[in-house]
């Protein structure tokens, strides 16, 4: 089996090597590449990005001008198709997420038991704690969300998000920025696989992951206008055809 790592990268020069390194480090049950997506970087990204593809692990893409998260994904699903990748993993530059819980979180599809894994911060593991409203807003979201997919999450907005190729090969994501995270939910939702001359809905599981979120004089870059989008994400990609 065969995991393509795919790491969004907008001017994380001061964590993106740490970030890619503990990808490359940790404990995998699988194969693992990581594809890089500079998403049109004016730091030096770009520069480290070279740097580490002197591992042949590592595969470098690159927008010339910043498109979003949801482009820079969109961007790093077509390279995994084009390497055949049997899973995808979502992990962030920004060193929020640690890379030693994909083990855990590809557990579930290498069991044979989940189509998609959506990680968690708040269900039984390490979180550093931070805005009280963004918890309260992250909640609403996730409980409108729910209410429109049926499915018990408890943390949409988690940037950790695995998927088999039945599933990450007919994502037809169309957000550019952080509205991407409530997308995905919403599409996994509605998807459906052949299985036995029937079609079933995805077995979808959580795991919780760490989390130890940036300030934003630490470089967070999410604010109350993504929460506006997200909102109008959930309702577009879970009403509308």
């Amino acid at each position: 089996m065969h995991c393509c790592v795919l790491m969004p990268v907008f001017n994380e020069e001061a964590t993106l090597e740490h970030a890619a390194r503990g990808v490359l480090d940790a404990d995998y049950p699988c194969e693992r590449s990581l594809v890089l997506i500079d998403d049109g970087s004016t730091d030096r990204s770009w520069q480290i990005m070279q740097t580490l593809a002197e591992d042949d692990r590592v595969h470098c893409l690159r927008h010339e001008h910043n498109s979003g998260k949801g482009s820079a994904i969109r961007t790093g699903l077509a390279r995994a198709r084009d390497m055949d990748a049997d899973i995808v993993l979502i992990h962030d530059a920004d060193l929020e997420y640690d890379p030693q819980d994909h083990a855990q979180v590809l557990a579930p599809i290498l069991a044979e038991r989940a189509d998609a894994v959506i990680g968690s911060r708040f269900i039984g593991q390490s979180h550093r704690v931070l805005y009280y409203w963004h918890a309260v807003a992250n909640r609403f979201i996730t409980t409108c969300s729910n209410a429109l997919t049926n499915l018990n999450l408890t943390d949409i907005e988690c940037c950790t998000k695995a998927m088999t190729r039945p599933v990450y090969s007919r994502l037809d994501l169309r957000e550019k920025r952080f509205g991407v995270e409530p997308e995905i939910v919403a599409r996994l939702a509605r998807m459906r696989l052949d299985s036995d001359g029937t079609r079933r809905p995805l077995r979808v599981y959580e795991v919780g992951v760490r989390y130890a979120g940036r300030t934003y004089a630490e470089g967070k870059k999410i604010t109350w206008r993504d929460g506006i989008s997200a909102l109008r994400c959930i309702l577009r990609y879970n009403l509308l055809p």
